[in-house]
């Protein structure tokens, strides 16, 4: 944990009690405050009770004695309209922070010398493997990484303070919304497309609150910028011309003068001017895709920004186990491979796995976005057969009807099941089962770490007990 101390001996107001409430209300205690902890959910207070965090609730107190309003990420801060307890605090003069500023003051008060590194990671997609990946570089390089943010770990929660060490924290843009004082030693933006307008008031204030990664840089800091989107191909050459410090672009589409490359598979480092070959991304298992080349590129180049040495990235990126519900293989049957990607809970997200396989037997469905499938229709080639799931099926049916072959099966069970008979009876080299549902999961699960889980042993119960054993 991280100690709080900036409020010691003053009351301060925390709302929102989840992953990042909770652990913000703890280091305020440890440091000292006095801590009014509320929720407006009764289960999410009692899970806080539970966990030894004292309710007090804020509705009913005397807001001038509050010195600060921790607010949740997830609690609407601007847009589409500020939560009443935002209002409260603005009319009484309270200061609205989140857990990220707190720990960026925390960073900011100590000696210069005593400071730890700082890499911060951000993005519409890909955010949270390049996370994963740049922890997991680090810590094979003998580094103390300490991973968290919007991934795993709640920010407050890591290991307290120490020079040596080396922050590697997921940003969302709902928590760079709350953060002013933040330093990243690096700073990642990986790609820019709409999402989470209505929080944001539209697509420029989603890209103001992403631009916040950068805005307390240095000369001498580095920014890492991805280079395959429109957006933030504007925004890479935006921060070079302020020249407050070194911006590295990173590509896993184009071969760049400057930057690093992961071209055709090839990882390519060319910032001195001089491309140089790291090695092959096809011997990275869990980095398929080529939206997992541009974060392997990222992550590269984070991690050169810190001196790691090129082929210890390198051994890091081949070694990398890949995370939970992202492109993950589960297991195999009968040399059939299924991969969970259970996250991609949107069509947009869908499109980075279909791009990375072919030949493809696909399970999709659930609880369907307002653009529904029809996106994906240029990658419709890529798959050899639907199965669709949940409350989707027959708006997804009604889309691929005529242009891909398609079965509706109702269950994850039953869509596993025929997926496999086909994919085995096909005669395929590799084939892939992928669940990419493109779908939210609460028609029938509790979160998609749970639909992914039920996919994953559906699987392991179909295959060998020696295979279950070694997976």
């Amino acid at each position: 944990m991280i100690p709080i101390t900036e409020y010691a001996g003053r009351d301060v107001a925390v709302f929102g009690l989840g992953r990042t409430g909770l652990s913000a209300a703890k280091a305020l205690k440890a440091g000292g405050a006095r801590v009014h902890a509320w929720d407006d959910n009764e289960d999410t207070r009692n899970k806080a009770e539970a966990a030894g965090v004292t309710l007090s609730d804020i509705n009913k107190r005397d807001w001038q004695t509050f010195a600060a309003l921790v607010l949740s990420p997830g609690i609407p801060y601007r847009f589409p309209a500020p939560h009443r307890i935002v209002r409260m605090a603005e009319m009484t003069g309270v200061p609205v922070v989140g857990d990220m500023e707190l720990f960026a003051r925390a960073v900011q008060s100590l000696p210069e010398r005593g400071r730890p590194k700082i890499i911060g990671i951000t993005g519409t997609n890909g955010k949270s493997t390049t996370t994963a990946l740049i922890g997991h570089i680090l810590k094979q390089a003998g580094r103390d990484a300490r991973i968290g943010g919007n991934i795993g770990t709640g920010v407050l929660d890591l290991a307290a303070l120490h020079a040596n060490a080396v922050y590697v924290l997921e940003l969302s843009s709902y928590q760079l919304d709350l953060v002013k004082s933040l330093h990243c030693d690096v700073a990642v933006l990986l790609n820019m497309s709409p999402d989470h307008l209505e929080r944001h008031g539209g697509m420029e204030g989603y890209q103001a609150a992403k631009m916040r990664i950068f805005q307390n840089q240095q000369p001498g800091d580095v920014a890492i910028v991805g280079f395959d989107d429109v957006i933030t191909q504007s925004i890479a050459i935006g921060l070079a011309g302020q020249g407050k410090g070194r911006v590295v672009h990173a590509s896993s589409t184009y071969s760049l003068g400057r930057g690093v490359s992961a071209i055709d598979g090839r990882l390519y480092d060319n910032q001195s001017g001089k491309a140089e070959l790291i090695g092959n991304l096809a011997d990275c298992p869990s980095l398929p895709g080529t939206h997992n080349h541009q974060n392997a590129a990222a992550a590269y180049a984070a991690c050169r920004a810190l001196g790691i040495d090129q082929q210890v990235i390198m051994a890091g990126l081949k070694s990398f186990a890949g995370l939970a519900h992202r492109l993950e293989t589960v297991g195999e049957v009968d040399g059939v491979r299924f991969v969970n990607d259970s996250k991609a809970t949107n069509a947009q997200a869908a499109e980075q796995a279909l791009r990375a396989f072919r030949n493809v037997y696909w399970i999709a469905g659930g609880v369907p976005k307002a653009e529904g499938i029809a996106p994906l229709a240029p990658l419709f080639p890529n798959i050899a057969k639907a199965y669709l799931i949940g409350d989707a099926e027959d708006a997804f049916a009604a889309t691929l009807k005529g242009k891909v072959p398609l079965q509706k099966c109702g269950t994850m069970e039953k869509a596993v099941e025929a997926a496999l008979r086909d994919a085995r009876g096909a005669g395929d080299e590799h084939p892939i089962v992928l669940l990419s549902p493109a779908c939210a999961s609460f028609d029938q699960y509790r979160d998609f770490e749970h639909r992914g889980d039920v996919f994953r042993s559906i699987v392991q119960a179909m295959m060998p007990n020696e295979i279950k054993v070694m997976a």
